[in-house]
């Protein structure tokens, strides 16, 4: 590992100074992706740097101890090497994390799918609380958010909507949303005041560029068709929405949100495009994810992965046992201490496997 290190720093050094290179700043294109490599390998190569500090306030502390034989000070001395041990420890842990294969996507704008699932109406209304809270989630980020799609039901809820998130690591932080989100509370259509349960699907694609997947046009059935809703004025009268079948692999998407028929066909395509990728890749993974002891990260959109409790104010993540009491701010988009959870789960359980 530190063979690997000692060169990731050395090459963060050669970038340095190619960076400042004014015949390199000339070329942009080449100097912003020698800026994207830098910046990758910058929190490595700093937490290294730590590691080295600790070792060498040690390696100090060793010798002062062999030239000095004061008690006092041998004690103060003998307290500063275990408290940079123990420092060490936890860089050394940080550092495997930090050198794991990198996913491709992580830096990728991601397109989000909701769906009401299971409970009627009540699961429409879900569908539109988890997409507010993703929307929070996101200003609370500096991210942006465009609608893509969406069939919104007249008490305000979906039963479907599709939105794409643009800022940086976007995917990193969404990915492990996909899944089946289930609530447990009081509807707003319940004159009794019962519990229900209901359930939404939320699918996290990254966003695919035209470069990275290329459609063959032959492959494609559009079909355009006017744009329905809830009623009232916001129905078009034109045929601008759109629907693409995608025939090989019969995905389908539909797109009706804006009123020119070219835009949808845009966004739909976009949809697709990412549909496809993540079609595709699952299709590559399935003879390594069939073999492997524990499904880390394989987005199972069939799996129940969190639980919304409102009676009870509390929010439950199964996959890593994590129960946070406060519902509320969770749903207005402060889901930070959820995702950061995943994270740290996910990258551990990387880690185990690269091990083994």
């Amino acid at each position: 590992m530190f063979d690997k290190l000692a060169f990731i720093e050395e090459r963060y050094e050669e970038l340095s100074q190619k960076i400042s290179d004014p015949m390199v700043i000339a070329d942009q294109n080449r100097w912003r992706k020698l800026c994207k490599e830098s910046s990758d390998i910058t929190p490595i190569v700093e937490k290294y740097r730590d590691y080295k500090s600790a070792k060498s306030a040690i390696d100090d502390a060793r010798d002062m101890l062999e030239e000095n034989s004061e008690k006092e000070f041998e004690e103060m001395l003998l307290a500063e090497i275990e408290e940079n041990k123990a420092k060490i420890s936890v860089i050394e842990e940080e550092l495997k994390i930090l050198l794991l294969p990198k996913d491709p996507n992580d830096d990728k704008n991601v397109i989000v799918e909701i769906r009401g699932g299971t409970g009627g109406e009540e699961a429409a209304l879900f569908a539109g609380s988890l997409f507010r809270m993703y929307s929070m989630y996101a200003e609370n980020r500096n991210w942006k958010i465009d609608i893509m799609n969406s069939n919104p039901t007249e008490l305000g809820g979906y039963k479907e909507i599709t939105f794409t998130v643009e800022g940086a690591g976007a995917y990193s932080r969404l990915k492990y949303e996909s899944g089946v989100h289930r609530v447990q509370r009081v509807p707003e259509t319940e004159s009794g005041g019962r519990i229900h349960t209901s359930a939404a699907t939320v699918a996290v694609l990254p966003e695919v560029e035209e470069v990275e997947l290329e459609i063959n046009p032959n492959d494609l059935r559009i079909d355009v068709f006017r744009a329905g809703g809830p009623g009232g004025q916001c129905v078009n009268t034109t045929d601008s929405a759109v629907r693409i079948t995608h025939i090989p692999s019969g995905l389908v998407v539909s797109c009706q949100d804006e009123k020119s028929q070219h835009k949808n066909k845009d966004k739909a395509l976009k949809v697709l495009r990412s549909r496809l990728y993540e079609f595709l890749e699952a299709q590559r993974n399935d003879a390594i994810s069939r073999e492997r002891k524990s499904q880390v990260g394989s987005g199972d959109r069939s799996e129940r992965i969190r639980t919304y409790n409102f009676p009870q104010g509390r929010v439950s993540d199964h996959r890593i046992n994590l129960t946070l009491y406060k519902i509320d701010s969770i749903m207005n988009g402060e889901m930070d201490e959820i995702i950061d959870s995943l994270i740290t789960h996910f990258q551990s359980e990387k880690l185990k496997n690269t091990e083994e």
